[in-house]
């Protein structure tokens, strides 16, 4: 077991903090005061193509795709990823910059790994260019969607062509004006199959007759411009047959293969998040002053800071362990490493910001520093992707499973 980065790995990380130091902690600001903007809603910060095209230039381009994804893939494994996530993700959205933002890094796996040869070329292409983003379309409001096999959204065959009907939310970059594909999961209802066999997933222009935006979803007040998460209805909405992907029947084996790289990922980025809060608050503590003192001679801070930089080491590790798993045995295998840190990052990052928060005071509540914002992210993101309790029950039950086959020592 080797604590230290390869070489390559350290490059990479030496170049992504340059970039970020050069490009995007400089505009931070600005890209957030754009996007909270009314008179801007639903439009991209103009300076958005011009980051990407000079991280591309520098060889910082869609380094989440797996190495067995060849030839799309940069080469990297997932354990080589994860400290490259967690820088990009110190900056919340920074990641778009480098092809690396999800919706789209699910939504390219799933079409490099069991989208035909055409369908790459007309929705791979340019979705690793840079060029369009994409939605998945999964949750939705008439069911409890933790447990995706009550999705009730239908895709039912009729000659050439499948039929989707049905009522969507929370699918996150809908409203984006770049967003120019989803990829669904619905129920083709065959009854002679077990429940886990009765969902498909297929691949929906984001242009076709039939889709309606009912209305974007605000979280915490913010309505994310200018993704979103947006309520849709398909109302008999038209594919070509082969728009399915794999077959019917095997939505959730896709829905597996994507889900879990889209989990670890969003913990590799919180760990970023909560490595830059903890950061902002030992400055901070050390320059203000209160009672006589600096606050970082006070015990109460100095063990927020012990705690904080120790939940953030065990997190980090935990992410690497996860990610090597996966490298190693497959996502498959590795579900429950990536159940795990699913349930601790989110946690862990939103607890590093709280304390960040109280240890700035009334600063911390604004938009002055990314404190406030990290954790309103975490605290979503301990919902999405599935909340913590379906993670732990999952977990739980699966580590019964193992352990009470262990012989009794």
């Amino acid at each position: 077991m080797d604590f230290q980065y390869s070489e390559k790995v350290e490059d990479l990380r030496e170049r992504i903090n340059a970039f970020m130091d050069d490009h995007v902690y400089p505009i931070e600001q600005e890209r957030d005061h754009f996007h909270n903007d009314p008179a801007n809603l639903w439009q991209v910060w103009p300076g958005t193509e011009e980051i990407k095209a000079k991280a591309r230039e520098q060889g910082l381009w869609n380094l989440f795709l797996p190495h067995e994804y060849a030839p799309w893939s940069p080469g990297l494994s997932n354990l080589e990823y994860a400290p490259l996530a967690e820088l990009m993700g110190r900056v919340i959205g920074a990641s778009e910059y480098f092809n690396c933002s999800a919706p789209d890094t699910g939504n390219m796996e799933i079409l490099a790994r069991y989208a035909s040869e055409e369908q790459q070329e007309r929705w791979l292409r340019p979705l690793l260019n840079g060029d369009i983003r994409s939605a998945y379309v999964m949750t939705e409001p008439g069911v409890a969607s933790s447990d995706a096999t009550n999705i009730a959204t239908t895709i039912e065959r009729d000659g050439d062509e499948y039929v989707i009907n049905g009522r969507k939310w929370w699918i996150s970059g809908a409203k984006d004006p770049r967003c120019k594909l989803f990829i669904l999961l619905g129920r083709t209802q065959d009854d002679s199959k077990p429940r886990h066999q009765q969902h498909s997933q297929i691949l929906i222009p984001a242009d076709a007759p039939g889709i309606e935006i009912v209305r974007p979803l605000p979280v915490f007040h913010s309505v994310h411009s200018p993704g979103g998460h947006c309520e849709i209805v398909f109302d008999n909405v038209r594919v070509p047959a082969e728009n399915l992907l794999l077959g019917e029947g095997r939505g959730f084996e896709i829905a597996q293969g994507r889900l879990g790289p889209g989990r670890i990922h969003h913990c590799m980025r919180l760990i970023g998040q909560a490595q830059r809060a903890l950061e902002y608050m030992a400055r901070r503590v050390d320059e203000r002053v209160a009672f006589g003192k600096p606050l970082s001679a006070q015990s109460s801070i100095r063990q927020d800071i012990a705690k904080s930089f120790c939940e953030i080491e065990q997190a980090r590790l935990l992410t690497l362990k996860a990610a090597d798993a996966m490298d190693r045995y497959g996502n498959k295998v590795a579900k429950d490493m990536i159940a795990a840190i699913k349930i601790v990052a989110p946690a862990m990052s939103q607890r590093v910001a709280d304390r960040a928060m109280q240890a700035f005071g009334a600063m911390g509540f604004t938009g002055d520093t990314p404190i406030a914002d990290a954790w309103l992210n975490a605290r979503y993101l301990r919902m999405a992707d599935g909340p913590d309790e379906a993670h732990m029950s999952q977990l739980g039950k699966l580590k019964i499973a193992q352990m009470k086959e262990m012989p009794v020592r």
